[in-house]
């Protein structure tokens, strides 16, 4: 296996894929393993990604699953890593658990070629890109998006395609703001606006009981 294989993870988000779609992407990268990074493997909406029903899908087409939905999913159980109600991105890439799971997925990426699986269709919406993929791309790893399309985005232009967006002037030579300095303020604006809010969540739990017993 060479090198740059070994220092690789690619990111996927399975949307509203069928199953068959979503496999069709996996074999079209040659992905080996899947690590559900979702906090919750359960969808709603597309059941086709419960954990169970994907598992023994991938198992049939001899891709490995693994959820690390514990130690890298994005709704904490460690109440330290909240503000508010709101999950804060900087104090749980800290935890001890977190940490855990960026080292399994660089134990792992040494033996399969992976991907870690959330459910966002745009990476940029995702805290696999916001969070895991920033804290594994300070660790060395080379780190790519797979779009809903197939195409492949490097890890640094999705931040950069970020910064853009949150009209940071990142294409302009500033002296007194470096470029590194102008990415963390990408990561913590779309962190402050992406992370998980319990708050937000109770609120939307009593607006369905409501719409149900109304």
């Amino acid at each position: 296996m060479n090198q740059m294989l070994e220092n690789s993870v690619l990111t996927i988000g399975h949307s509203t894929h069928s199953q068959d779609r979503f496999i069709s992407l996996l074999r079209e990268h040659a992905i080996a393993a899947v690590c559900d990074v979702r906090s919750q493997p359960y969808s709603r909406v597309n059941p086709q990604f419960n954990r169970e029903q994907l598992k023994e899908r991938l198992r049939a087409f001899g891709i490995r699953y693994v959820f690390l939905g514990k130690e890298l999913g994005a709704r904490s159980e460690n109440a330290a890593c909240y503000k508010d109600g709101k999950i804060q991105y900087d104090r749980l890439a800290q935890t001890e658990l977190f940490r855990h799971g960026l080292q399994r997925v660089e134990t792992g990426m040494k033996k399969y070629r992976l991907v870690l699986m959330c459910a966002e269709r745009e990476p940029l919406e995702c805290h696999r890109t916001i969070l895991i993929a920033r804290y594994l791309a300070k660790d060395g790893v080379a780190v790519q998006h797979i779009h809903a399309n197939g195409l492949l985005e490097a890890h640094a232009e999705a931040i950069h395609r970020l910064a853009r967006q949150l009209k940071l002037r990142v294409d302009e030579e500033d002296f007194f703001r470096p470029r590194d300095e102008l990415f963390a303020e990408a990561y913590r604006l779309q962190a402050d606006r992406i992370a998980y809010n319990s708050s937000d969540a109770s609120s939307a739990i009593g607006r369905t009981l409501r719409s149900a017993a109304g």
